[in-house]
């Protein structure tokens, strides 16, 4: 595994551990000893979305003292992955950071707490592997409308949730972080 340091204090490009073999592909995308030497990470809750083309989800994030952090692994298809820093004493703060990740590369990020998250997904039946370090709180469970932040997400009509759709504007967020 190789950590690459973004433009985004404490978030992290990951490229796994990859074997390949006649039986297919094997990845490694998570080792508690060389994720500690980053950030302190220890999986809590585990779970995966599957979402049609041209689909946005988020940003996403939760309040203190339920925050956590994330590892995004795409399983299946494509997406633009998008963290915005929203801590106010991060050398980073408001530092937009975006990758492409896709089933066909062994790539994860890794998501400090204080950053909300989203994705514009870029086929059908894509498939994210999410893994973060607290349980989900419903009512701490928050997030920016995806398109107050300065992303050109080169899409006119992406399919949003009504709960997405309803998030305030960066410009009026009260920062928790």
């Amino acid at each position: 595994m190789k950590f690459k340091e973004t433009n985004i204090e404490n978030l992290y490009l990951i490229n796994n551990k990859e074997s390949i073999d006649e039986r297919g592909n094997f990845v490694k995308t998570f080792h508690f000893t060389t994720f500690s030497n980053f950030l302190k990470f220890e999986i809590k809750e585990q779970y995966f979305t599957i979402s049609k083309k041209n689909t946005i989800r988020g940003l996403h994030f939760q309040k203190r003292p339920y925050e956590h952090s994330k590892l995004i692994y795409c399983i299946n298809g494509s997406l633009i992955d998008v963290v915005i820093d929203l801590r106010k004493k991060s050398k980073t703060f408001l530092n937009i950071f975006s990758h492409k990740l896709s089933s066909k590369s062994t790539q994860s990020i890794l998501i400090p707490y204080g950053c909300a998250h989203g994705f514009l997904s870029l086929e059908d039946n894509t498939s994210i592997l999410y893994n973060v370090d607290s349980e989900y709180d419903k009512e701490n469970d928050s997030g920016i409308l995806y398109s107050s932040i300065d992303f050109d997400w080169r899409i006119s009509d992406p399919i949003v949730s009504d709960r997405d759709k309803g998030f305030d504007l960066l410009k009026d967020f009260k920062n928790f972080f």
